[in-house]
């Protein structure tokens, strides 16, 4: 009987002491989400890094993450059109969230003569103005799921605004001297969020999910030299070729860096900074 009453007592324990599990689909949103959900959430992340989120196929592993969690974070990146549907049906009782309501979506770059059906840039963590968003969509769902410790998620919760703004200020101290249209190149156009934030251009090497043809190839140089371009930015998840032929023929350094990076406000600031020279 004393041993039942126990086993009683430590169910009730570990149920009232339980985490939140989570499911996310890239790197960013892991340090928002723990940013304020801090040690009362669990976070599981799909899209490994150097893969891409745009083909990426989650391993056997992973889907035992969606067997046990309580919340999925969608942000609207491709996988999830494939993957969502089959998450859902692995797990009923998972809340999917999405992370994008709200936001205003803009349309991806795209080659001049491309006639294919515009789609919408989910990219949109690289905003400041968006991520704002995106945390009160988190908190607004951290505290529904776990009332009992929504106090400790509002404090997170309005220091990681905080941190958001700063990370705001920062960049614009950095692109203070940087003319309004100023251009920088891309291989993905990843970073169209940030350019809209900050009166930026972003010019695209690859779009569609394709490289530019020889002829496209030579306009961007050609642009690129017009435009005073400082640097080809690329990311580790994609080839580098044709972005090294550029630069090369531009005469401006290469420099790697991924959106999908989970030092998020560090990330931004590095871009600023090479795009400010």
């Amino acid at each position: 009987m004393k041993e039942l009453i126990l086993m009683s007592i430590i169910a009730i324990s570990t149920f009232s002491y339980a985490n939140v599990n989570v499911v996310v689909s890239v790197l960013p949103q892991k340090t928002f989400v723990e940013a304020i959900g801090g040690e009362k959430v669990n976070v599981s992340l799909m899209v490994k890094p150097g893969n891409s989120p745009h083909s990426y196929e989650p391993k056997p592993s992973q889907m035992k993450d969606i067997s046990k969690a309580n919340i999925y974070f969608a942000i609207g990146v491709e996988f999830e059109k494939v993957w969502l549907p089959k998450f859902i049906n692995q797990n009923k009782n998972m809340d999917v969230i999405s992370l994008d309501e709200g936001v205003q979506k803009a349309s991806m770059v795209k080659h001049s003569g491309d006639k294919k059906k515009e789609s919408l840039d989910p990219h949109i963590w690289t905003s400041p103005l968006n991520v704002k968003i995106i945390a009160k969509n988190i908190y607004n769902s951290l505290i529904k799921e776990d009332k009992k410790n929504s106090n400790y998620y509002k404090i997170n919760y309005e220091n990681f605004l905080k941190h958001i703004s700063d990370t705001d200020k920062k960049i614009k101290k950095i692109l203070v001297d940087i003319e309004t249209g100023s251009k920088f190149m891309v291989f993905h156009p990843a970073w169209g969020y940030f350019a809209r934030d900050y009166g930026l251009t972003q010019l695209a090497i690859e779009a569609g999910g394709k490289n530019p043809k020889p002829k496209q190839v030579m306009h961007l140089i050609s642009e690129a030299k017009q435009e005073n371009v400082k640097a080809v930015f690329t990311a580790p998840e994609f080839s580098e070729k044709v972005a090294k032929q550029i630069a090369k023929a531009v005469g401006v350094p290469v420099i790697k860096i991924s959106p999908l990076n989970p030092k998020w406000s560090k990330n931004l600031q590095k871009l600023a900074k090479a795009i400010a020279n």
